[in-house]
């Protein structure tokens, strides 16, 4: 189907992250190509015909044009963060599949689900939507399957692996400009860039800059974030230093070497499945001398704000910014 497609050797890490993340959380240190491109002379042309934003021609991930002639009435999503967006672009009423783990907004959880990173064809054919929302990992293992959707009639868009907050933005875009939802995504963009500015100017005030570690999964096997990653991008913002910051992507860390970094704060990203995430983290054999377990300083925060590229983003950089800077964000 989409002949300029090469297969991407980090399939495997982006499964792993994505079952860490609470599924549906692109967590790869790829970087996001051709996503959310938008022939605007195409989307300009018509916004002026009668307000008609139809046809209208977008590139997606594999950076090839699709025309889409009408306004979609149907349309399933196979990313959580894709229905996140969906639904903040006020497109609820068009969601007829969803996810098997697409938790929000709690709307969603009613919409019928249609797989994961293994599709329920057979359903997905009967729904017949006008645009499915796939992912490059789709593309990637079921190629063939996304062609017979097409064949059947079905758009398919594949949305890329974000990394950044500008990859949110685009890909923001892009499924606003392939619903008739351009205006509501700007507005949405918009907004989300205001409120990061906010955090920054804020931010600027700080003084002694605290050192944060972050765990997005528990021990034996701890995981945290390195560069190119949202949460880097978040701490960099409230001016704070990533105590994995000279690290890329999703790393896997030693408790030996975690102590080693000496950090002020420590955030947890899986308190959803593991009970007491602080006071495991306090507990820890050969930690008693870490500032961030002196002080305290152990928080868990919401996985899928800080980890789900979605319009949520945003609140977790604010969440953060009050748990590390309390002083100055509360």
């Amino acid at each position: 189907m989409k002949q300029l497609w090469k297969k991407w050797s980090i399939i495997t890490l982006i499964m792993t992250m994505a079952i860490l993340a609470g599924c549906g959380v692109n967590g790869t240190d790829t970087n996001k190509q051709s996503s959310g491109e938008v022939n605007e002379s195409a989307a300009n042309e018509v916004q002026g015909t009668e307000g008609k934003q139809f046809p209208v021609t977008i590139k997606d991930e594999t950076g090839e044009e699709i025309v889409i002639e009408a306004e979609p009435e149907s349309i399933i999503s196979l990313q959580a963060s894709s229905t996140e967006i969906s639904y903040a672009l006020g497109l609820g009423d068009k969601m007829v599949g969803v996810s098997d783990y697409c938790n929000y907004p709690q709307e969603a959880l009613e919409i019928e689900k249609v797989g994961a990173q293994d599709m329920n064809v057979e359903r997905i054919l009967t729904l017949l939507p006008d645009i499915a929302l796939v992912t490059d990992y789709h593309l990637e293992t079921h190629a063939e399957i996304l062609s017979q959707f097409e064949e059947a009639g079905i758009t398919v868009i594949v949305i890329g692996s974000e990394t950044s907050f500008d990859d949110v933005y685009e890909t923001i875009d892009l499924i606003g400009t392939a619903t008739g939802k351009k205006a509501e995504a700007k507005e949405l963009v918009s907004d989300m860039k205001e409120r990061l500015e906010t955090v920054k100017e804020k931010a600027k005030s700080v003084t002694d800059k605290k050192k944060v570690w972050v765990e997005v999964s528990p021990a034996p096997d701890i995981f945290t974030t390195g560069q190119g990653t949202f949460m880097h991008e978040m701490l960099e913002s409230i001016q704070a230093e990533n105590a994995a910051g000279d690290q890329e992507g999703w790393v896997k860390m030693t408790e030996e070497e975690i102590v080693q970094l000496n950090p002020d704060v420590i955030v947890t990203t899986y308190g959803y499945y593991v009970e007491s995430p602080k006071e495991t983290v306090m507990a820890r054999n050969g930690w008693a001398e870490v500032p961030a377990i002196k002080s305290g300083e152990v928080h868990d925060v919401d996985s899928d704000m800080v980890t789900r590229p979605g319009p949520r983003l945003i609140e977790g950089v604010e969440t953060l910014a009050k748990i590390v800077y309390p002083e100055i964000f509360n």
